[in-house]
């Protein structure tokens, strides 16, 4: 008797197998499907006019892009090529086969779309129990652009390859005029040569255009702080009869800087400092996510580099949020958001921040955890009530959530689902492909808590 289980892949099946037979019932792919079916897909329904050949269902599409995303599989490509080889996707796909244009295509139709499928989505995790507002962390992290940092060009960079390209141009006329060109490389074309050094001429004059015009608004945008801090001298030393103390503002200087840069294949993007060192073309991804359930309730995506003017639009978001899901009332960040200006438009928004304002050591004093801060003068300004306020045991405690919220939400998406760079180019459609990335997240979380709520009980 042979000590192996028989082999036999010949035997064809006497009734066609169905895969919902074969799908486990926990499985993800179930869940996505049951939530996305609760959704109203009425505004995507809508935009087919009904011409033509019959369409893919957009629930088909939908759930088909967010289990890709919610796993790893984010390429269209990928997805077409799932829907034959993975049961999952089989699954989700109803035994059809969309090709990768359709998908890409209806990715990049509806990405507007995707912010009512994702206030459908937090409103039916409300209904499950499983989101209820209260204290939300905010964190940003910087996800690579589909484009190089080595496509970008800065306003000096352009201009000494200016020169070097017109002198080449030069160079390869002078060639062109001389009866003689025997001196030429084999296989060299001087118009084809010529012409690839004047479109590459006409694209940085297209570039430079683009940082002047950037640098010009930059301008604006400074000079209108300079004369608001010169106002508020003026105001103090009418109020003090005395001239106020400190450097007067510097004057902002117009036009463009030598360091100033675009990137040739994704322009929107920006080149920003990561986490480890070093420099990347980046998007600054923001997310507002709920500690208790690690839903995120809000995200929106920037070019800047820094999180210190994010916090007002992400209080606009929360504000915007139903109802239904209850009542923000604690706003949790790290330092790069501290400003006395966003401290008091939470207190605006009657909202409670605990915004650091200032990195902590690694390695405090063990003492350092147990001891309470001392008494706060009578005039302390908002940045040291906000530093009293960290070091008391319950602020301790409350901002301690902040590294097992929303930075662990952060991991899973980068580590766990692979999205460290957007596929999509341009800040419209790659914050829309953010949106759908917090989508997948928020699903995938979902159904972990349905999983962890039917075990309790």
């Amino acid at each position: 008797m042979s000590r192996f289980r028989p082999i036999d892949r010949k035997t064809a099946y006497l009734l066609p197998p169905s895969a919902d037979d074969w799908l486990p019932e926990d499985h993800l792919a179930r869940f996505i499907l049951e939530a996305i079916e609760k959704l109203d897909l009425g505004a995507l329904t809508r935009a087919y006019a009904g011409r033509g050949s019959a369409a893919y269902h957009p629930e088909v599409l939908l759930s088909l892009l967010v289990y890709g995303y919610a796993t790893g599989t984010f390429s269209s490509r990928k997805i077409e090529r799932a829907s034959y080889d993975s049961l999952a996707f089989r699954y989700l796909a109803a035994g059809s086969h969309p090709d990768h244009d359709t998908l890409a295509s209806f990715r990049r139709r509806f990405l507007d779309e995707l912010a009512g499928i994702f206030l459908q989505v937090l409103e039916l995790a409300g209904e499950m129990k499983l989101l209820r507002l209260g204290t939300i962390s905010l964190d940003g992290t910087k996800v690579h652009a589909n484009a190089s940092r080595h496509s970008a060009l800065s306003h000096d960079h352009i201009q000494v390859l200016e020169r070097q390209l017109k002198a080449e141009v030069q160079q390869l006329l002078t060639l062109a005029e001389r009866a003689d060109q025997a001196e030429l490389p084999d296989g060299c074309s001087l118009p084809e040569e010529i012409k690839r050094r004047q479109d590459r001429l006409a694209a940085m004059d297209i570039a430079k255009a683009k940082i002047e015009a950037r640098a010009s608004a930059r301008f604006e945008q400074e000079q209108a702080a300079y004369q608001a801090k010169l106002e508020q001298r003026a105001v103090r030393a009418a109020q003090t009869g005395k001239q106020p103390g400190g450097r007067p503002p510097k004057a902002p200087i117009a036009g463009p800087r030598p360091q100033d840069q675009i990137n040739l294949t994704d322009e929107d993007s920006r080149i920003m400092r990561v986490a480890g060192g070093g420099f990347e073309q980046c998007y600054n991804a923001q997310a507002a996510v709920d500690t208790d359930s690690l839903l995120v309730v809000a995200q929106d995506l920037t070019q800047a580099g820094n999180d210190k003017q994010q916090v007002i639009p992400m209080l606009a978001e929360l504000k915007a949020l139903p109802e239904s899901l209850g009542r923000v009332d604690t706003l949790i960040a790290d330092c790069g958001y501290s400003s006395e200006g966003n401290i008091a438009a939470c207190e605006e928004a009657q909202i409670e921040p605990y915004l650091a304002v200032a990195r902590e050591h690694h390695h405090p004093h063990w003492k350092a955890r147990f001891e309470d801060p001392p008494a706060l003068a009578a005039d302390a300004t908002p940045q040291q009530r906000m530093a009293h306020k960290l070091k008391s045991q319950p602020g301790r405690t409350l901002y301690a959530l902040r590294k097992q919220t929303v930075e662990p939400v952060f991991g899973i998406i980068k580590s766990v689902m692979g999205c460290r760079q957007f596929l999509l180019r341009g800040k419209a459609k790659v914050s829309g492909e953010w949106r759908l990335v917090c989508l997948a997240w928020n699903l995938k979380r979902m159904a972990g808590l349905r999983h962890k709520s039917v075990q309790c009980s």
